[in-house]
């Protein structure tokens, strides 16, 4: 009976799910927002507190929650975790000297208690258009995620501003939202 009335549900319209895209400042996470959300590329300023935008993406309603991430907004992030599904991290691959602290932050939230319904983590690998950026096996290693057991975790190389990648990444997280 609730598989059938989770197939009748699923025909009024998409699931909903709060997903937060996380990472430092400008590693490109309202221009991942805004190229998914409006299919272009919009400059803005660096993201003070929050954007949040509705992106429909093969019957899923993905609430995304881009917040902040300048040093001084790292630390209320966790305000934000309450019935979050999904984090997306964004990395700037270009920017190695900041690779160590997006680590030491992705784990520090990962074992977060608040984030016990999140179901995977997507590492958007952005600007892998510049020369010198690390691949996305690179960011994997320097990530250390080898060492997450406890969810799926998968890196997407992409290009925020050509949107190269972004889609990869929506449809693997739909994959995961199905399998559940």
């Amino acid at each position: 009976m609730g598989f059938l009335m989770s197939k009748l549900w699923n025909l009024f319209g998409p699931e909903e799910h709060k997903v937060l895209i996380l990472g430092l400042n400008n590693a490109g996470k309202t221009t991942i927002l805004y190229k998914l959300c409006l299919g272009e590329v919009i400059y803005t300023t660096p993201t003070i507190s929050c954007n949040v935008e509705e992106i429909v993406f093969k019957n899923f309603r993905f609430i995304m929650w881009d917040i902040g991430g300048q040093e001084s907004l790292i630390s209320t992030w966790s305000t934000y975790y309450t019935d979050a599904e999904f984090v997306i991290v964004v990395v700037d691959s270009s920017d190695v000297e900041r690779l160590s602290t997006i680590t030491v932050e992705l784990h520090k939230l990962l074992s977060d208690k608040q984030l016990s319904k999140v179901a995977a983590v997507l590492i958007y690998a952005n600007k892998q258009d510049i020369e010198g950026s690390r691949t996305p096996y690179e960011i994997m290693q320097l990530l250390n995620l080898t060492s997450i057991k406890e969810l799926s975790w998968r890196v997407q190389g992409c290009c925020a501003l050509t949107g190269a990648g972004l889609y990869q990444g929506l449809k693997w997280i739909s994959l995961i939202f199905k399998t559940r």
